[in-house]
């Protein structure tokens, strides 16, 4: 027996095995998590990748059943961080993709994991903003669509599910049966539909359609997220068309104007793009589109929601593949070896009693039969034995099979649990910080509830107040009413009487009129004869004038004539004595004639032989002028040859220099060298100025050719202020962005092939006189304007004086505020002492606004300076403060610019609130600047926190006073309309003296003057419009907006 216990202690217990596998499974979930989270790693690297294809869809359904594996989606989020989604635009709209395909079919976790990504999302869709074409605009779009898609699902709650499928009766609950709720609904989808329109038209926009562009890899990649688009856009427009209907039997129809004419914009668009892409290749064989009717609903008509039909947009079946999925292999925990124990128990049962070999040892061949037997009967004692441990081990076999099962299935529950618990765990943490960021809400809830109670303490107060002030303006006013009730009466009877003798005035007044009316027409009549009778009078003595005149004429005349016969009578004596005169005179004339023409022969024979020696003479000498002068042009044209040879050599230096210049804007061995625009500058208008001088040079040449030696100078300046330009621009594109560098190096690239252009036509004697540097001038000219559109602004200043500038414009700011709060405390010490009754109360109201503003403003300046100072002493590092000023020079004189414009609006404001207190000004004018002060401090504050930490406790200050500033600006309002109010009241009309007529005329000229106002106002608001466009224009020139266009552009 004790045999049989050992070997039963011998037999291995599989228990501890076990155990120990139990142990080893412990690790199993976070193995199952680590497979899993790198699975979806692969199946997201793998769907969004650099590669301009597709996103398959097997990769994507991989990442949608992660998110429901995981109830949430912040595996997905850990994967796509280290995405370079902000550098490559095909990664980004891929992402895009596949997180719209989450949004819709993944676990509901996934918007509200998402959401805390929003504003990454907004920051990376205006980085792509910039871009206008290609992948970075259509990823600008499909990021607000996506954020716009998460606003939406977070508005409405769990209203509408990710895919936005719904019933009737649904949609009917999400509206709470409130058509106010319905009714914002509605704006909420549209503007969900606008985005995804856009996005629909920057795809096609962006596709050429002339082309197959859907059977090409690129033009998948870009159709491919349409699919969603459609699939969102049917719900939307069929949920668009009931709201619509549901609200135009609850409202009027002209409220509902804008969301019609809004419905019928949609409509079109959709319809159109609904049909293109129906007639792409791509689209027919993934998805069935449905066809829009040929005319929107007629929402005025409540049975055509029985003709409205929804669109069904149909996604055929594919022939997939099945997908390979992760299976979880466990162990088997139930020990398989039992043969094996089995063999182990009977190979120690053999080492205990023996092998069957050692059965020889009982074997004497029956030599002793006693013996014999009582070895027979040990055997068979022993093999009973054997046979009760054999059922034993048996038996507890079974047992341990059932235990290792019961064991298994333990586990299995504990894996369970354990991951329950996990998942319990996570949404606990997520639950902890929602509620933790509740709480901070409802704290800040309860602080301005305790500040409303207050305030509405204050408010029962003064009504209480008011209320006693009522009661006995009530009971005076009762009085009131009596007395003039009574006076009504005798005013009445004083009435009628006015009116008999009104009307006896009347008359006598009428029959005074027509006696005045006929004697004015007698006098008229009387006039107009006297007036016919002075013209006839006027007449008759200009006729008796004219007459005169030509009397006197006559006798001068007569006169005249006589005198003339007598002149006449002595000019015909003196002509006969002339006569006689004249005949002596031609007979000498005709003997000296005879004496000289003998005289005239004589010469002529003299001048016949002199002629002939200079004939000969003349000869002689012209033959040597040829001789001489064709020496002069032989030696002309050599020295020509020689100065144009000294003309030819120096152009072809030229053109070795520029050549060479130009050969250096691809030289790799000239990288290194910089320059600045600054300088490239300089040297452009030095180009230019030689440009000029090679242009008069080559004028001079072309009058007078002997004279080279200026065009010579002016060659050599020009070849190296040219050269030295085009090096300067090739070191300046060294240091500009990719864009600027283009647009620079062609620019000095065309000066070069100009300048080569000016240099060949120097070269040639017959193209000197044609050849113009206009070309070569507009080339320098273009290179200039493009480094001054480089040159930073702001350069006019230099580092000292913007960092004064700064200190000089917020001192000023401080000491105009305080200024004008002694002004304002001024005011209303003299008001005080001048003024009485409600016009003293409405001007110590509106002095008191102001004071408040006016510490607001302080304390708002006092924070800005703070809030500056750590700005500065955190972004200059070993800078000083004017070197750090001048680096953000756009920054600085946003600032300087914020500080003029709060110091004017506080000078202006007091000046305005003088002549209000004084009565000569007006109340509009106070409210106006009032208005502009909170717009020149909320500028200040924009211009102090762009640059500004978040966490920054003078960030918290600024926009704490900016608060304060808004609050004491509202009160200056508040203010002044309630003392223009009161003023007013005062000043009623008192129309009890008045008779109809006199009304009536009043009236007339109301409405005259109110046309007139009217038509004044239209004139003005037009005025306002067009200095508001001027205004933009110039803050655009001094802040430099359009230089940021043409940078981005």
């Amino acid at each position: 027996m004790d045999r049989m216990k050992s070997s039963i202690q011998q037999v291995p217990n599989p228990i501890p095995k076990v155990l120990s596998r139990r142990s080893g499974g412990a690790n199993s979930l976070e193995v199952e998590k680590e497979n899993f989270e790198r699975n979806q790693a692969v199946s997201i690297n793998k769907a969004i990748n650099t590669q301009e294809v597709a996103v398959k869809e097997k990769h994507a359904r991989t990442c949608i059943l992660g998110t429901h594996h995981e109830k949430g989606a912040h595996t997905f989020w850990a994967a796509v961080s280290r995405l370079p989604l902000s550098s490559n635009a095909v990664v980004c709209w891929k992402f895009c993709h596949v997180f719209h395909k989450l949004l819709r079919d993944g676990h509901p976790n996934v918007i509200k994991d998402s959401v805390r990504n929003k504003t990454d999302l907004t920051d990376m869709s205006r980085m792509w903003g910039h871009l206008s074409e290609g992948y970075g605009k259509l990823c600008s779009v499909y990021l607000r669509l996506l954020i716009t898609k998460m606003e939406f699902h977070i508005k409405v709650k769990s209203s509408f599910p990710g895919n936005l499928q719904m019933s009737n009766r649904q949609l009917e609950e999400a509206g709470e049966n409130d058509v106010n709720n319905f009714f914002q609904l509605t704006v909420e989808m549209f503007d969900y539909l606008e985005c995804e329109l856009n996005l629909f038209l920057g795809v096609f926009s962006s596709l050429d359609m002339s082309r197959s562009v859907s059977v090409t890899a690129a033009g998948q990649c870009r159709l491919a997220p349409m699919i969603q688009v459609i699939l969102d856009s049917s719900h939307l427009y069929d949920y668009t068309v009931k709201l619509l209907f549901k609200l135009h039997s609850c409202l009027p129809a002209d409220t509902l104007q804008g969301h019609r004419d809004r419905f019928q914009e949609q409509f079109k668009k959709l319809k159109s793009l609904f049909y293109r892409s129906s007639n792409l290749q791509y689209f027919k064989r993934l998805i069935q589109i449905p066809q829009l009717p040929e005319n929107p609903p007629n929402f005025l008509r409540a049975s055509a929601l029985s003709e409205h039909i929804s669109p069904v947009v149909v996604i055929p079946a594919e022939a997939s593949s099945p997908e390979t999925e992760h299976v979880v292999e466990t162990e088997d925990l139930v020990d398989t070896d039992v043969p094996a124990l089995q063999a182990a128990g009977e190979s120690r049962f053999d080492d205990v009693f023996g092998t069957s070999a050692s059965s020889d040892l009982f074997n004497f061949n029956g030599q002793n039969g006693v013996r014999k037997d009582d070895k027979d009967r040990l055997i068979e004692q022993l093999s009973a034995e054997l046979q009760a441990l054999k059922e034993e081990l048996e038996a507890f076999r079974v047992e341990s099979g059932r235990l290792c099962q019961a064991l298994r299935g333990r586990v299995s529950e504990l894996e369970a649990e354990l991951a329950e618990q996990s998942h319990l765990k996570q949404q606990a943490l997520g639950e902890s910080e929602f509620l933790r960021a509740e709480l901070d809400d409802l704290r800040r809830v309860k602080e301005d509830t305790e500040k409303e109670q207050r305030s509405l303490t204050e408010i029962e107060r003064k009504a209480q107040a008011n209320e006693q002030r009522y009661n006995k303006l009530k009971e005076k006013y009762t009085e009131l009413v009596q007395s003039h009730a009574d006076l009504l009466r005798k005013n009445a009877e004083v009435t009628r009487q006015m009116t008999v003798a009104r009307a006896a005035q009347d008359e006598v007044e009428n029959v005074r009129r027509e006696m005045q009316e006929k004697l004015k027409a007698a006098q008229e009549t009387a006039n107009l004869q006297e007036k016919t009778q002075i013209d006839q009078l006027h007449a008759l003595q200009t006729d008796l004038v004219t007459s005169r005149t030509e009397l006197e004429t006559l006798k001068a005349s007569t006169v005249s004539s006589q005198k003339s016969n007598e002149e006449l009578g002595s000019k015909l004596v003196a002509l006969e004595a002339e006569k006689a005169g004249l005949v002596e005179a031609v007979a000498q004339k005709e003997a000296a004639l005879v004496g000289l023409e003998a005289e005239l022969e004589r010469v002529q024979s003299s001048l016949v032989s002199e002629r002939e020696n200079s004939v000969k003479a003349a000869e002689a000498l012209k033959n040597q002028l040829n001789e001489k002068e064709s020496r002069e042009q032989a030696l002309e044209s050599e020295l020509l040859s020689v100065r144009w040879a000294a003309v030819r050599a120096a152009v072809e230096e030229a053109e070795k220099l520029v050549l060479d210049s130009l050969e250096q804007l691809d030289q790799s061995a000239h990288v290194s060298c910089t320059s600045s625009a600054d300088y490239l500058i300089s040297r452009c208008h030095a180009a230019l100025d030689c440009v000029d001088r090679l242009q008069s040079a080559r004028d001079s040449v072309t009058v007078d050719t002997a004279d080279v030696s200026e065009l010579l100078r002016a060659l050599s300046q020009f070849a190296h202020l040219l050269g030295d330009t085009i090096v300067q621009g090739s070191a300046t594109i060294r240091v500009l962005p990719v864009e600027h560098s283009e647009v620079l190096g062609s620019s000095v690239r065309a000066c070069g092939n100009e300048a080569l252009l000016l240099l060949a036509g120097l070269k040639e004697r017959d193209s000197l006189g044609v050849v113009d540097g206009a070309g070569l001038r507009s080339a320098l000219q273009a290179t200039l304007t493009t480094a001054e559109k480089l040159c930073p602004r702001g350069l006019e200043l230099q580092q000292t004086e913007l960092g004064d500038l700064v200190e000089q414009e917020m001192a000023a700011t401080s000491a105009a505020v305080e200024t004008a709060s002694a002004r304002i405390e001024e005011m209303l010490n003299k008001s005080r002492a001048l003024d009485t009754g409600v016009k003293m109360e409405v001007n110590e109201r509106i002095l008191a606004s102001c004071t408040e503003l006016m510490q607001a403003i302080k304390g708002l300046v006092l924070a800005s300076k703070d809030l500056q100072r750590d700005i500065v002493e955190s972004g200059r590092g070993a800078a000083s403060i004017k070197e750090f000023y001048a680096k953000n020079s756009r920054w600085t004189e946003g600032l300087i610019s914020a500080s003029k414009a709060v110091g004017w609006g506080a000078t202006v404001m007091v000046d305005a609130a003088d002549l209000v207190v004084l009565g000569k000004g007006k109340f509009e004018e106070l409210m106006v600047c009032s208005h502009e002060i909170a717009g020149s401090t909320a500028q200040l504050v924009a211009a102090s926190k762009v640059k500004a930490d978040k966490g920054s406790m003078n960030l918290v200050r600024l926009q704490q006073a900016s608060r304060a500033v808004t609050q004491a600006t509202a009160g200056v309002v508040a203010s002044t309309k309630t003392g223009k109010s009161q003023i007013e009241e005062t000043d009623t009309m008192d129309f009890s003296n008045l008779t109809l007529t006199q009304i009536k005329r009043q009236e007339m000229n109301a409405q005259v003057r109110v046309l007139e106002l009217e038509t004044q106002l239209q004139k003005e608001r037009e005025r306002l419009g067009d200095l508001r466009k001027k205004h933009y224009e110039l803050a655009g020139v001094a802040e430099g907006w359009g230089e940021e266009e043409e940078g981005t552009g």
